[in-house]
């Protein structure tokens, strides 16, 4: 019998490019977008509003924000640190921001250079920009809790430090919260007892689970989180990404080892996985020299494997 829809959102474009030194044509990366919303994905972190200089990756990220304004059927969000990358996304024309602090004070000051008190009080700067949008414009906004399991700068993050930033994300405006699992060093446990705390801080508010795969309990922790009630989660396709500014963080969970995970459990997700498998392919393809990570594809899927009825 099939379960609740899980929402996947593919986040390659941003979190794993951000980790890849050449720069990828916008070109590809909207081919890539359109391929995999074609078979089913229908959420993407598209880009990163943060400097140019710094991260010359994503200099293209209001073409981006443009492209997919023209998408019908894609919910595209894109990242940002402070109120100027805010203000930027606005003024391109995104709908859906992803505003990013840390738990870990180490990693605030490295990943955007300032402590989380500050980006905390900046957020809601940016709540009111989002507000002023206006009616006929509504923009979504989510706050993104980074090492909210821990930090390879600081080591462990204090839990109730991380169910009282929720809360007060929450009183300052935010759509939706995401707990972020920055440097892979949750255990399930921790993302049962994580999740549950902070889902009494935020009452109803949406709240999703992004999980890295550094020591291999990515999908462990995935199911810790549905056991929680999250229906929402982040991947990356061919397991990409990382943070540079959190050393020894590699990538996210693959996205086809994700929804594999899910459909086989009873989850519907809209996914082909089958046509997943060979556009992880194409972008080994559009990626040369990039390692491509996960399971599934090298396996391949089981005999029997049978999709969820959306």
């Amino acid at each position: 019998m099939t379960r609740a829809k899980v929402q996947v959102r593919e986040v390659g474009l941003r979190d794993g490019l951000q980790m890849v030194p050449d720069i990828v044509p916008t070109e590809v990366k909207l081919e890539w977008l359109r391929a995999e919303a074609a078979l089913g994905v229908g959420a993407f972190d598209i880009t990163s509003f943060v400097s140019k200089s710094r991260m010359p990756q994503f200099a293209d990220a209001e073409e981006m924000v443009q492209a997919c304004l023209a998408m019908p059927g894609v919910q595209a969000s894109v990242l940002t640190l402070n109120a100027r990358g805010a203000e930027r996304a606005l003024e391109a024309g995104a709908r859906r921001l992803v505003y990013v602090l840390s738990a870990s004070a180490a990693h605030s000051q490295g990943n955007a250079g300032r402590d989380t008190e500050a980006a905390l009080a900046e957020f809601g700067q940016v709540v009111r920009m989002a507000r002023e949008a206006g009616p006929s414009r509504p923009v979504h906004l989510e706050a993104g809790i980074a090492t909210a399991f821990g930090c390879t700068l600081e080591g462990p993050v204090d839990p109730e430090r991380v169910s009282r930033l929720a809360a007060r994300l929450a009183e300052l405006g935010a759509d939706e919260i995401m707990l972020a699992d920055t440097v892979g060093y949750a255990q399930p446990r921790q993302v049962q007892a994580l999740f549950r705390s902070v889902r009494r801080q935020i009452g109803a508010l949406p709240l999703g689970g992004h999980f890295h795969d550094t020591r291999g309990l990515a999908l462990a922790n995935v199911v810790a989180a549905l056991d929680e009630g999250v229906t929402k989660f982040d991947a990356a396709l061919g397991g990409l990404g990382g943070c540079p500014f959190a050393p020894g963080a590699s990538g996210n969970v693959a996205m086809e080892d994700l929804v594999y995970l899910l459909e086989s459990m009873g989850y519907a997700t809209r996914v082909d996985l089958a046509a997943l498998l060979e556009l992880r392919q194409g972008l080994a393809a559009w990626l040369p020299g990039v390692d491509l990570h996960g399971a599934i594809a090298r396996a391949g899927l089981p005999k029997g494997f049978v999709r969820q009825a959306a």
